[in-house]
């Protein structure tokens, strides 16, 4: 196999490039949190359009969903400057996802019931595209009995219902009633959108950032690894329709729509990497695995003893990706190099069972630990070579599903 000269990821591909999201925005305080949620979609890529209920309007200024989203704003039926002046449907029909965030008690009602009297309950009713809500009101009013047949009947329509989280309210009083974070949010319409995509019905397993391996209750020895690339990946299968498992050292944000294990040590991601494989299509082990394990664990914190120094004794750390198997499971290891990258690679292609190795040199300033882009070298079991690009770590995380979905079975 000849090197790469070329990517379909380019450096910078936003996950919703070219999609469109119709943006639900309604009476709640948290209405503000909906020009963050604009922006951040933007950010994204995505075209987001946006319908206000004429409560909305109460709270936030359309100009302000205008200027973040550079779309006209939907207040009303029947305003002059809107499509669904002569076409109620025009925004159901592009819409890849609609999102109502927040979505208060009456919206709920309308939409359980039906009650097609403003612009986002007629775009609700007309549109076929997956559907994300997420309350936010006060915790009483959230807990009420009404409420919650209302979520029932949304949910059996196949609804998503994202939230409500617990936390301070606008009342002062803490409860359950908070919009759920806008990170969060987008990541639920990244999965919504991309449901029947061509990992549909696979099962994913990714492992993320660096164990940590205890030498006393205070101290442990890891490594620099920040986690941003398996979850990168994770988060690739899931906008491409895969059901994920991410098991994760990483102290970074857990992705939405994604089942999350969080492990610490090289025995935690054994425990749950290795059971997940055994009906899983594909395991990706990013994570940076520890390859020395102090020998002895103390009890309590290690004191200077004057003597100006300190030795702790290692032992090697079992590998154990050749036990995680499965009827079906193709393996990709990773390979974090400082020198002699392709040969150091090649030789932990077998030895792990690996289908291809996906290895890259951390010295390098755009493709080390932290950074927001990676240059890989995929090396297979025969030895040939498939150099990259410089891309994102998310253009990266698609080169490797891209790679990997033709070895999967059918």
């Amino acid at each position: 196999m000849q090197p790469s000269k070329s990517s379909k990821h380019s450096l910078y591909i936003p996950p919703l490039d070219a999609r469109n999201v119709v943006l639900g925005v309604t009476g709640s305080i948290a209405a503000y949190k909906a020009a963050d949620l604009a922006s951040k979609l933007v950010q994204a890529g995505a075209n987001v359009e946006v319908i206000m209920s004429t409560s909305a309007a109460k709270f936030i200024g359309k100009s302000t969903f205008a200027a973040l989203t550079h779309n006209k704003v939907t207040t009303g039926l029947w305003e002059a400057n809107s499509e669904l002046n002569i076409n109620h449907v025009a925004l159901a029909l592009r819409a890849d996802c609609l999102l109502i965030a927040p979505a208060t008690a009456n919206t709920l009602a309308k939409l359980a019931l039906g009650i097609s009297d403003d612009a986002l309950i007629a775009t609700y009713l007309a549109t076929n595209a997956p559907t994300i809500v997420a309350p936010a009101m006060d915790a009483d009013m959230f807990a009420n009995p009404s409420t919650q047949r209302n979520l029932i009947t949304l949910k059996n329509n196949g609804v998503t219902i994202a939230g409500p989280s617990e936390g301070r309210l606008a009342s002062g009083l803490t409860g359950i009633g908070r919009m759920i974070d806008t990170e969060h949010l987008v990541g639920l319409v990244r999965k919504a959108i991309g449901q029947q995509g061509d990992y549909m019905g696979r099962k994913v397993v990714v492992s993320a950032g660096g164990t940590r391996q205890s030498i006393d209750p205070i101290r442990f020895i890891s490594n620099h690894s920040t986690g941003k690339m398996g979850h990168s990946i994770a988060e690739a299968a899931r906008d491409r329709g895969a059901d994920v498992t991410l098991v994760t050292a990483a102290e970074i944000p857990k992705p939405a729509g994604i089942k999350v294990i969080s492990a610490s040590t090289v025995e935690d991601m054994k425990n749950a990497i290795v059971p997940a494989c055994a009906d899983s299509d594909l395991l990706v082990m990013a994570a940076a695995i520890s390859d020395f394990s102090p020998n002895q664990v103390d009890n309590y914190k290690i004191k200077k003893d004057g003597s100006g120094t300190m030795s702790l004794e290692l032992s090697e750390v079992e590998d154990f990706m050749p036990l995680a198997n499965g009827p079906r499971l193709v393996k990709v290891a990773f390979a974090a190099e400082t020198n002699d990258l392709e040969k150091n690679a090649k030789a932990k292609v077998n030895p792990k069972g690996a289908a291809f190795v996906v290895a890259n040199n951390v010295t390098e300033t755009d493709s080390g630990f932290g950074t927001e882009t990676n240059r890989v070298t995929f090396v297979d079991a025969e030895g040939n070579l498939d150099r990259q690009p410089l891309m994102s770590k998310f253009g990266v995380a698609n080169a490797i599903l891209d790679r990997a979905l033709p070895l999967l079975s059918k």
